[in-house]
């Protein structure tokens, strides 16, 4: 009798063993999941992939999780010219299910090359440079799917314009389909949100374009970022890290001084009018707190051919990591619905 109880329970330990060492996306086994078919020395998922410019062929930096030949998905970081490092925290979401995604510094950023050409500070630029990483990384319109959060949603929204054929799955977090309107948000809505004397200080500052002034980032901080940027009351180290290392040349050139709307190269750029012209599965971001309308987010999710509307309500413009886990789950379950072809 003992004997066929220790029989019983090996064979249930053994179960057990093996549905701990599957990944949960199609059963993929941990080995299965991180076996990339490198050879020689590893690199821990990391690959400087070349890009062709009309300026020269430079280096950007992407980093690899995984190995999933029907989900990969590409993050887009912020800024202009913000890095990667704020986007860390799908490390501790997507493995689990099994998606293959890379982090990816866009050229001009910290761990990338950083030519000094401005001439290559350009969207049109910016989106033949993710199309380049998408052949590099073995991405068609059987797998791919984009994320984009603030700059990296325009670089989204523009790529699949041109490139949609591309995508399988277009995921849009926390930026408005126009500059225009993102600029009459900040200054009409959140702008009136604070208070009128550290508005003033703020406006007075801006007007002298004493943008270096400490006395700005002194009123910023508290009154602004984190209010409308990151909520949690002390920021994550990814999050501190990505500001450090941002490239603010390129990021003033683009964006702009001023967190009151768009004052750089992308001041006009709108494609509202043109968002019906999407057609593959697209998930928009909103967030309560969010620098950019969550109302004109659920709206972008309706001018699309097949949207869907995610809204954070305790989250803000990085609402990946103040409002976690709504966003994560709602971002997880549209992956999986395009997947499964339930969207």
């Amino acid at each position: 009798m003992y004997k066929y109880i220790f029989i019983a329970l090996v064979f249930f330990i053994s179960c057990k063993e093996n549905t701990e060492n599957k990944i949960d996306n199609k059963s993929l086994s941990v080995k299965e999941y991180f076996n990339y078919g490198d050879t020689g020395v590893q690199t821990a998922g990391v690959k400087m992939i070349p890009i062709k410019t009309d300026k020269g062929v430079f280096k950007v930096w992407t980093k690899r999780f995984g190995n999933n030949p029907r989900i990969k998905v590409l993050l887009l970081h912020g800024g202009p010219a913000m890095t990667h490092e704020y986007m860390e925290c799908f490390e501790s979401f997507f493995p689990q299910e099994g998606f293959e995604f890379y982090e990816y510094d866009q050229l001009g950023s910290y761990y990338s090359d950083q030519p000094n050409d401005t001439s290559l500070w350009t969207l049109d630029r910016f989106v033949e440079e993710v199309d380049q990483v998408r052949e590099a990384i073995h991405a068609d319109s059987t797998n791919f799917y984009l994320l984009g959060n603030s700059w990296g949603g325009i670089l989204a929204m523009q790529y699949s314009l041109k490139y949609q054929h591309h995508l399988k799955g277009l995921m849009v977090a926390d930026m408005m389909a126009s500059c225009p309107d993102y600029g009459k948000y900040a200054n009409d809505v959140l702008a009136k949100q604070m208070n009128p004397d550290v508005l003033k200080q703020i406006r007075d500052i801006e007007a002298k374009g004493d943008y270096s002034n400490p006395k700005y980032m002194e009123l910023l901080i508290p009154n602004f970022y984190n209010q409308h940027l990151c909520r949690l009351p002390e920021w994550p180290d990814a999050v501190n890290r990505a500001f450090k290392h941002m490239n603010s040349k390129i990021y003033t050139m683009m964006q702009g001084p001023s967190e009151f709307g768009v004052g750089g190269s992308l001041v006009d750029w709108n494609i509202k009018d043109r968002l019906k012209e999407i057609n593959v599965p697209t998930l928009m971001i909103g967030a309560k707190f969010d620098t950019m309308d969550p109302n004109a987010m659920e709206a972008q999710s309706k001018a699309v051919k097949h949207g869907r509307y995610l809204y954070c309500p305790n989250g803000s413009h990085l609402c990946m990591w103040d409002d976690q886990q709504v966003f994560m789950n709602g971002v997880i379950k549209f992956i999986k619905d395009v997947d499964d072809n339930k969207f």
